[in-house]
């Protein structure tokens, strides 16, 4: 699971001893502890120091679908030292998000975290109490409202029509297939830049910087710390050189935003250099320095407080919208069948018209189900992590405050308990269920639910809809090389959001609205 230099050599023998010691002080626990009945949840055999972290993959998610299969919805591991509940059902996840949310209001704390994500003063792992709730209270009703989403429309509409003209080019040119891992990672970050700046990034120069930064800082929050579960060995954080690349990227980072929020502070006016105008058309960036200009609105933010949630949209919004799309496309190619049956409805509804507009949208019934089934077959986050504040009793079992609680949403979404025919892609279940993903129907949940909640389902989910409408209303799809759908590489690579492995890759021929 870890990488370890050549300099920890010297080490080995010091830590074989400690392990020994750990080992012994292990065997006297279990041989002398209580036999008292505590009502915890079933949990498999741990190892001394370790836990159950050998017990654990790449894949955690399927990793602990497979030992939930086991131990049941809720098992209690050991991740070195720290206690862990995972839950793997819906049921559970209720208790826990809307029974019990109050308990389960606050969200893990750890040295990585409060590194990148400004010691808490974001919006997505701030403790709960007033700060927090007063910046979910900026994000919902000022930055996310479906007002606001609806005045970045002209964003949507600009970047997906260069997505658009991409594709087209490339079939005039080479007709070779175009990689739409990478396109969907460019529109997902070029609409929140903008959304969020006022202007985006190219792939050269500061801008260049500034995307590979936010890539190593999305996979420094994926990595173990082995010092946060197991801290007499923090030390192996500093020797293999994972908190240096935690600092370098939290500083390179900080520098970057402190330039764009002074710069924006000293104008007056947005990145671009224009004068803001209207608020319809503020960015994220003006709204946020506008209220942190103003000392009499009873709001109260700090610098900090603007990066933080600026690294929440962009880290959160970026990944999950573009793992979305990879996924939903990648269930289209391997289902010719359902791709047919999508184009058909789009561009029925359309009738040889070329754009797409907000009315038409709500019209494509298949469409959202589609995506439905796509958030639920590939839940983009696979974990929801919580706190215990208190003791508490979940499901009848004791659940002792300070404990770490996992819920599973990825494992929760292939529960046959909630699903028929769980491990198959069917859209169809949709069309005439009243099942939504906004966190009221907890089997599933790929934004969570409750307090701690996803405030930015909205934006995503609008960037998700019109893209994929077009995608499907102006060409035709298909696997390069002949390959078919059930040959398609399906490996997932783990992080904070789950994508595919390898890029998908895709050959595709305009439609012609005029040959029908």
């Amino acid at each position: 699971m870890f990488s370890f230099h050549q300099e920890i050599d010297e080490f080995l023998p010091f830590l074989y001893f400690i392990i020994t010691l750990f080992f012994v002080w292990f065997l006297l626990n279990f041989l002398y502890m209580p036999t008292g009945n505590k009502n915890l949840p079933p949990s498999p055999s741990k190892l001394p120091v370790l836990g159950n972290l050998h017990q654990l993959s790449a894949l955690t998610h399927r990793s602990l679908q497979s030992l939930a299969k086991t131990y049941g919805p809720m098992m209690l591991l050991h991740f070195g030292n720290k206690p862990t509940v995972i839950v793997s059902s819906a049921y559970a996840a209720k208790e826990i998000m809307k029974t019990r949310d109050l308990i389960f209001a606050n969200k893990p704390d750890s040295s990585v975290t409060r590194r990148l994500m400004y010691d808490g003063k974001d919006v997505s792992v701030a403790p709960y109490g007033e700060y927090w709730r007063q910046l979910k209270s900026i994000c919902v009703l000022q930055l996310l409202s479906n007002k606001r989403v609806q005045s970045f429309r002209s964003i949507r509409e600009e970047e997906t029509d260069l997505l658009i003209k991409k594709v087209s080019g490339n079939i005039s040119v080479t007709s070779s297939p175009v990689n739409l891992s990478e396109m969907f990672s460019s529109l997902a970050n070029d609409v929140i830049c903008r959304a969020a700046l006022g202007r985006k990034f190219s792939e050269e120069g500061s801008g260049k910087k500034f995307l590979n930064l936010l890539r190593e800082f999305s996979e420094l929050l994926a990595n173990l710390s082995v010092g946060e579960f197991i801290p007499w060995l923090s030390w192996i954080d500093r020797v293999s050189g994972f908190k240096t690349r935690v600092d370098k990227v939290a500083k390179e980072l900080d520098e970057f935003l402190e330039e764009v929020i002074q710069g924006c502070l000293d104008a007056g006016q947005d990145l671009s250099g224009k004068a803001v105008q209207n608020a319809s058309t503020e960015n994220f960036l003006d709204i946020l320095t506008t209220i942190y200009k103003d000392k009499t609105s009873g709001v109260s933010i700090h610098r900090d407080s603007i990066k933080g949630i600026l690294v929440d949209v962009f880290v959160g919004g970026t990944d999950t919208t573009s793992a979305v799309l990879e996924w939903t496309m990648t269930e289209l190619l391997r289902h010719p069948k359902i791709m047919t049956e999508l184009q058909n409805e789009v561009r029925s509804i359309l009738n040889g018209k070329p754009n797409i507009n907000d009315n038409d949208l709500e019209k494509m019934h298949f469409l959202k189900a589609v995506i439905k089934e796509s958030l639920r077959y590939h839940s983009p986050v696979p974990f929801l992590a919580r706190i215990a504040s208190q003791d508490v009793q979940i499901m009848g079992y004791n659940i002792a405050a300070g404990t770490m609680i996992l819920i599973n949403s990825w494992a929760i979404s292939r529960d046959p308990e909630s699903w028929e025919e769980p491990e198959k892609f069917q859209p169809e279940r949709f069309l005439n269920s009243s099942i939504d993903f906004r966190g009221t129907d907890f089997q599933l949940i790929p934004f969570g639910a409750g307090r701690r909640g996803c405030p930015g389902i909205s934006f995503a989910m609008a960037t998700i809809e019109f893209t994929l409408a077009n995608l499907v209303q102006k060409f035709d799809w298909k696997l390069p090389n002949g390959e078919k759908g059930e040959d398609l590489d399906m490996t997932e690579y783990p992080g904070v959001t789950v994508r595919r492995k390898k890029p998908l890759l895709a050959v595709a021929t305009e439609y012609c609205f005029n040959c029908r």
